[in-house]
Formats: C-alpha cells, sequence, structure tokens
C-alpha cells in the first residue's frame, strides 16, 4: 500500500513537471531582440560614465528602453512573435540607436548640465 502512494505521488509531480517544462520551452524567444536590448543599455551606461549623458538624456533614454521591452512582452504575450512584430522591434530598436547616438554626441554633457 505504502508503495502504491508513493508511486501514485511520483507519477503526479512527473507529470506535473513535464507540463511545466513544456510551457517554458514553448515560450517565444527573442535572443536577438534581448541582446540588441543589452548592447544599447550598455551604450547608455558608457554614456553616463563618461559624462556624455546628462540625468535628462539618460532618463528619456531609459524610458525608450522600457518601452521597447513592453513592446517585447506584448508581442510574446499570444505565444508567437511574427515577422511584423519583429520588424516593428527592429525599427523601435533601431530609433533607440539613433537616439543613443545622437544623445552621446551633441556637445550636452553631464557637466554642462550643472549650471553655476
Amino acid at each position: 500500500m505504502f508503495k502504491f502512494k508513493s508511486l501514485a505521488v511520483g507519477t503526479t509531480l512527473a507529470i506535473a513537471c513535464l507540463g511545466a517544462f513544456a510551457q517554458a520551452a514553448s515560450a517565444p524567444q527573442t535572443p536577438r531582440v534581448d541582446k540588441r536590448e543589452a548592447r544599447q543599455e550598455k551604450r547608455i551606461e558608457n554614456g553616463v560614465a563618461s559624462g556624455q549623458l546628462n540625468a535628462k538624456e539618460t532618463n528619456r533614454l531609459d524610458k525608450e528602453q522600457a518601452a521597447i521591452g513592453k513592446a517585447e512582452d506584448k508581442a510574446k504575450a499570444d505565444g508567437k512573435v511574427t515577422a511584423k512584430e519583429r520588424r516593428r522591434l527592429d525599427r523601435m530598436q533601431d530609433r533607440a540607436s539613433r537616439d543613443i547616438h545622437r544623445q552621446k554626441h551633441d556637445r550636452q554633457g553631464a557637466a554642462s548640465a550643472v549650471k553655476p
């Protein structure tokens, strides 16, 4: 009797775990978007560290990155990231990349933002 209960509990747990693994494996992946997002975050951090970005610029760029993250989550919500959604995310990241470049090279910086 004890072996039967152990077997039943073990089988139930195994089935539950398989369902969880299958669900995690079927979640849509966007490795290209994630890598690019990480590189852009690094560029923003480097701009702050070097003094090329002031607080207002950094805040604006961080909000733009957050919007890309929300759009990515929305694209993944239905379980499939379509080609149209990938193009939209790519365009958003292109725009963010240009914004980062422009803000880092605009002769404003952390030092010029503080007025004596």
